[in-house]
């Protein structure tokens, strides 16, 4: 038995694969406090075996991340660079703000110490720290009682050992994270950065999966942000990677979903209870070597996923000057939208409650019944700071919604370098299905999808994962790359024995300050890259001389996947009709299930239910199900 699961911020889903090849997918109310206790309920429910393989999105060191609520750490940096996390880079993110915020920083500046050591880039060492020295800087982390500790010394990605000789010398202290072995690539503050985050939810991450093994009795792997899996030991040691767990198993399951039905090119649109996340796949997904996570870069191969606060848990509210805003701020699991019986804010949920596009009894499969007098006591509170009707206050929290999460898919398509109306917006997650085609008429997007398991779309992709590993070095500087690559595919055959080996590398221009990751061409290996650049900004130069930055090596395992369509047992076959506000007017519109849509393409309007997921089909819209049951809406 195969299980995926997807601890999300309202509720934790579940995509089980029996042995006998049947999927089946339920969701259960997400506990923010204790989310192990959901996944235990899930397993039992499940009656999963003990030798049954668990693959889950943990949210557990992005929210410890995000709310600070990380181990006590210590930096350890070369003598005179302990504030290169404070100084980080001259760039700001409000340019015109001339009081910006203090960032929120993941430790005070007592807690950073210099160690007199010195390595050069090309490899040599100056200066080596003594063993009285690294004896001191010991007996002062003990007295701060800190629980964790990076270490990132200059030049560290070129030679390792001043990290190694320190690491040895506080081994026992607590947990301890090395940037050779966290990010050994160059750029200091986002080696430096990466590496801190590292320690920072590194013990809260083992001390998670460790209760979680022990008590699920079975094997757990955990997403990582590249959309591939590791397992628990792994993930413990290097929590950094999974800082996008959920999110990427989401982009993973779209992409294989819409290669399914005959789509290559897609835009992944995933707004589930707290948030929405977009992404694009041109062929496959796409990916970065660099991200950012709470202003805070992170340094290690992630897809390419750009977040934003709207989802059917995000606050509606009207600010001083009379302007409705929609989110960042959601209602979350508790006490979540008011149609839920516990909030009283209004949400986006409440908004489609009111509007009629959500029954009573849909949500879950009726295992959730909601109370619309609620949601409607809510969404009046809106309506009359807006001196507004309670419909058009709806509707307006759903256009302001719409809004935010247009602009995100610009920014992965437009600001990319890519024409969304040559995409299929292909919608997942919730409240995904409810607002696609809305946001696919305003960017032009003829065409949307919504999978047969829209609702659960990330813990699918979970299931669907790889074992993948990734093995990074610098090589600025070096004219031979080959014997890095060659001692990486060591490293990668001893972590993955018997996995597939992909070799690939950070090329740029030389003079040029960032680079661009390109598959490896031994007889020409700029040759890649001058495509890439001029795919990416419209130019090249292939007389310009290149260099080679750093190089990767992935290992990736096949994992097991179910044969035929990826869909779960037929649920009700229904089909009746109610009041909906769709396009601008209240209408009498077809209500019904995914089972009794049919392969002929019929016209809107209509609301089509799924177990934990809605869609929406405006009047200027057909749809229809395709072989793998995916529904197919064309304007």
């Amino acid at each position: 038995m195969r299980i995926g699961v997807d601890s999300g911020g309202t509720f934790t889903d579940f995509v089980v694969l029996h042995d006998n090849g049947k999927l089946e997918v339920f969701k259960l109310r997400s506990n923010p406090g204790d989310p192990a206790s959901v996944i235990l309920a899930g397993l039992r429910r499940a009656a999963a075996p003990a030798h049954a393989a668990l693959i889950h999105g943990s949210t557990v060191a992005t929210n410890a991340l995000l709310e600070r609520k990380g181990a006590r750490t210590a930096l350890v940096a070369t003598a005179g660079f302990e504030d290169v996390v404070f100084i980080g880079r001259q760039c700001r993110a409000e340019l015109y703000n001339l009081t910006p915020s203090p960032r929120r920083h993941l430790l005070p500046r007592e807690l950073c110490f210099g160690v007199h050591e010195r390595a050069h880039a090309d490899g040599s060492i100056e200066l080596r720290p003594t063993a009285a020295e690294l004896r001191r800087l010991r007996a002062r982390l003990k007295r701060e009682g800190v629980e964790s500790i990076a270490i990132c010394f200059l030049h560290a990605y070129q030679t390792p050992e001043n990290e190694q000789a320190t690491a040895a010398a506080l081994d026992g202290l607590g947990y301890v994270s090395a940037s050779h072995d966290v990010c050994p690539e160059f750029r200091e503050y986002e080696r430096t950065s990466t590496t801190l985050i590292n320690a920072y939810v590194g013990p809260l991450m083992e001390r998670y999966l460790s209760d979680l093994e022990r008590k699920a009795n079975c094997s757990i792997s955990i997403l990582q942000s590249n959309g591939g899996s590791i397992e628990a030991r792994d993930a413990g040691r290097h929590a950094v990677r999974t800082i996008l767990s959920g999110p990427a198993g989401g982009v993973a399951g779209a992409s294989r979903l819409a290669q399914r039905s005959g789509y290559a090119r897609i835009l992944g649109f995933d707004m589930g209870g707290t948030s929405t996340d977009v992404s694009l796949c041109d062929g496959e997904a796409v990916e970065a070597s660099e991200g950012s996570i709470d202003g805070f870069p992170v340094r290690v191969p992630m897809l390419d996923i750009h977040t934003v606060g709207a989802g059917g848990g995000s606050l509606a509210r009207v600010d001083e000057g009379g302007l409705l805003h929609v989110g960042p701020e959601s209602a979350g699991a508790d006490p979540g939208p008011a149609c839920y019986g516990k909030g009283e804010e209004a949400t986006v949920t409440d908004a489609h409650v009111v509007l009629g596009r959500i029954a009573v009894d849909q949500l879950v499969s009726g295992e959730l019944t909601l109370d619309p007098a609620r949601a409607e006591r809510a969404v009046d509170r809106i309506a009359r700071s807006l001196k507004l009707s309670r419909t058009a206050a709806a509707a307006g929290i759903l256009r302001a919604a719409n809004a935010g999460m247009e602009r995100a898919i610009r920014v992965v398509s437009v600001e990319r370098g890519h024409d969304p109306r040559r995409f299929a917006l292909l919608a997942f997650g919730g409240c995904g299905g409810l607002h696609a085609c809305e946001i696919a008429a305003e960017l032009g997007i003829e065409t949307v999808l919504v999978p047969a398991l829209a609702g659960v779309l990330s813990a699918l992709g979970m299931l669907l994962a790889d074992p993948v590993r990734d093995f990074a070095a610098g090589s600025l500087g070096r004219a031979n790359v080959e014997p890095l690559f060659r001692t990486l595919e060591k490293q990668a055959r001893k972590a993955l024995p018997g996995a597939a080996l992909a070799r690939t590398a950070d090329l740029r221009y030389r003079g040029q300050s960032y680079e661009i990751t390109v598959p490896w061409n031994p007889a020409d290996p700029a040759a890649p890259f001058h495509r890439a650049h001029h795919a990416l900004y419209g130019y090249s130069d292939p007389a310009r001389a290149a260099e080679i930055v750093a190089v990767r090596v992935r290992a990736r395992l096949t994992a097991p996947k179910p044969k035929g369509a990826l869909r779960a047992e037929s649920g009700e076959m229904f089909q009746t009709s109610r009041r909906v506000f769709v396009s601008g007017q209240w209408r009498q519109t077809p209500a019904l299930s995914r089972a009794a849509v049919s392969s002929r393409p019929k016209p809107g309007p209509a609301v089509i239910a799924d177990y934990g997921a809605t869609t929406l089909v405006p009047p200027a819209w057909r749809y229809r199900l395709d072989a793998e049951g995916t529904l197919i809406l064309t304007r």
